[in-house]
């Protein structure tokens, strides 16, 4: 497979209540949460990992590395 380097979320779409709805990556892609998810699950993005909420739904969050400045609502927001 080689020493691919894997692309990371840069910056994020958040709808009106503050939920995440889109992320563009470290290459300039723009995916919908449901792309997101897709690719996170499949190992393709750094830094962030699925989770089943309560609800039984899955949802992206970053990886705990006790730094709050990456955390995926820190990132800028983008049009």
């Amino acid at each position: 497979m080689g020493n691919v380097e894997r692309e990371q979320f840069v910056a994020v779409q958040k709808n009106g209540d503050g939920d995440l709805t889109a992320f563009r990556t470290s290459s300039g892609r723009v995916l919908d949460y449901n792309q997101a998810k897709e690719e996170v699950n499949a190992g393709n993005i750094a830094g962030v990992n699925l989770f089943k909420g309560r609800d039984g739904e899955l949802y992206i969050r970053g990886d705990a590395d006790g730094d709050p400045t990456n955390n995926l609502d820190q990132l800028p927001r983008f049009e």
